[in-house]
C-alpha cells in the first residue's frame, strides 16, 4: 500500500519521489512495545514506497532519541567523505501517568529533536506520541487510522527534499 498525501501527511511527495534513494534511520523508543510496533510499521512502509532504504535502532526511551540521532548524525562512511543517514524518523510513546515526569519526558525530547534538526540541519520527522492513554496512542499509532510513524517518515523525507532545495540554492 502506497501512502496518500493527505491533511496529516504533510510535504510534497513528487519532491520526495525525485530525491530517492535516501538512507533513513528510525529510531525508537519500544516502551510500549505494541505501540511502537505499529509506528514502525507506518514508518517502514512510507519509506519503502518512496525508494527510501532504511536501519532500525531501539534506545531505552524517548529521552534518549535525541541523543541517539546526534551519534548518528556524525556516523561516516567512504572514510570519512559521505554521511551515513540523509535522515531520522524519531518513534515512541509518552503516555501522561501521575507525576510530571510526562512534561519532563514530552517537553524534553521535542526541544531536544528540534535544537538538533535547527543546529545541524538534520531532516528528522518527531513520531513520538504524546498522549493522555492507551486509546490514543493506539489511534494515532495505526497505520490504517492516523498513521503517525508513516507521517513522521513522510516529513522526514519532506525536509530532506527542502533542506537540499535550499543547501542547492545557496550553492
Amino acid at each position: 500500500m502506497v501512502p496518500t498525501r493527505n491533511a496529516r501527511h504533510t510535504g510534497p511527495l513528487s519532491l520526495v519521489e525525485k530525491i530517492a534513494p535516501l538512507r533513513i534511520l528510525i529510531v525508537t523508543a519500544p516502551w510500549y512495545e505494541d505501540i511502537a510496533a505499529l509506528q514502525i510499521e507506518g514508518a517502514e512502509r512510507a519509506l519503502s514506497a518512496s525508494g527510501a532504504q532504511f536501519e532500525h535502532v531501539e534506545v531505552p526511551g524517548a529521552l534518549e532519541i535525541p541523543a541517539a540521532i546526534a551519534f548518528a548524525a556524525r556516523a561516516t562512511e567512504d572514510g570519512g567523505k559521505s554521511l551515513r543517514y540523509d535522515g531520522f524518523v524519531a518513534l515512541g510513546c509518552v503516555i501522561r501517568g501521575e507525576t510530571t515526569h510526562y512534561e519532563i519526558v514530552s517537553q524534553s525530547s521535542a526541544a531536544g529533536l528540534m535544537e538538533l534538526s535547527i543546529r545541524e540541519l538534520l531532516a528528522i520527522g518527531n513520531g513520538i506520541l504524546t498522549v493522555e492513554n492507551r486509546k490514543q496512542a493506539f489511534v494515532r499509532a495505526r497505520p490504517e487510522a492516523q498513521d503517525k510513524g508513516g507521517g513522521a517518515a513522510l516529513a522526514c523525507l519532506a525536509m530532506i527534499a527542502l533542506r537540499r532545495k535550499f543547501l542547492a540554492e545557496a550553492i
